[in-house]
């Protein structure tokens, strides 16, 4: 698993489901995106911030569609930048295109 920043990793299909369900955290927050895509360069400051905020209490991933494009089929995902957000596992919260920072902080409060 390589790593952009020390609290938002790149998690590939095959371990998608593991941080889900074993994650220390029970909300993990998974940012689809792609190297090519500049709305997702808007959101990634925003995914490390949240990242920050809610340390030890929510889980920050990111994972590449380019690479990973079942995972993304499999949400019926059809653009990035997506956020998803799952609680003990179950997708809870979608949040597609670029939001200000208020929308996802509160999407993670309301399931803590």
């Amino acid at each position: 698993m390589s790593t952009e920043t020390q609290l938002v990793a790149y998690v590939q299909e095959s371990e998608f489901d593991t941080v889900l369900t074993e994650s220390e955290e029970k909300v993990v927050v998974v940012d689809f995106t792609a190297t090519w895509c500049g709305p997702c360069r808007l959101v990634s400051p925003l995914m490390d911030q949240l990242a920050q905020e809610y340390k030890g209490r929510a889980k920050v991933v990111k994972v590449d569609v380019d690479s990973n494009k079942p995972i993304f089929k499999k949400f019926g995902l059809r653009s990035i930048p997506a956020v998803l957000i799952f609680k003990d596992g179950n997708l809870e919260e979608t949040i597609v295109g670029v939001s200000p920072y208020e929308d996802f902080s509160n999407a993670v409060l309301k399931l803590l």
